[in-house]
């Protein structure tokens, strides 16, 4: 999702992509209902493993968000070019209830959480901060 919102607000700013330590190989329905309620777009979103931005000829990043709190403990791969980190916790959605209005309710909970902390880094004077101030405030807008 936070691709999905990141190529939306920010298209002139940022290209997002989303991956994961252990893609589950289908974007969850949950998910899709989620940015097409919202008028975002779902065309080319797909499952995908970190792995395949930490290979040479991967997109340069200039920031790697981990969001998954299931991913916090993890060892991330080495990214090129030492973009900036931030780890920004949303409990996984696709773990949260049994019944689809619980699963619902936990994906439109992480949509809007993702929504919220995406619009405050696209708020940030990013080309004016020097890095220091940067981390720091991408820090913050995780623990908001």
């Amino acid at each position: 999702m936070a691709e999905a919102i990141m190529n939306h607000l920010g298209p002139n700013r940022f290209v997002a992509y989303s991956a994961g330590s252990r893609p589950a190989g289908h974007v969850n329905a949950h998910a899709l209902h989620c940015l097409e309620r919202n008028q975002l777009s779902t065309v080319g979103l797909r499952s995908k493993s970190w792995s395949e931005f930490a290979a040479p000829d991967a997109p340069t990043m200039g920031f790697v968000i981990t969001v998954c709190d299931n991913a916090a403990g993890e060892v991330c791969p080495v990214w090129p070019g030492q973009p900036m980190t931030a780890h920004w916790g949303v409990e996984d959605p696709g773990h949260i209830g049994t019944t689809d209005a619980e699963k619902a309710k936990a994906f439109w909970d992480a949509f809007m959480k993702l929504h919220r902390r995406i619009s405050i880094l696209l708020s940030l004077p990013i080309d004016k901060l020097e890095r220091l101030a940067l981390k720091k405030e991408l820090d913050q807008i995780g623990r908001s």
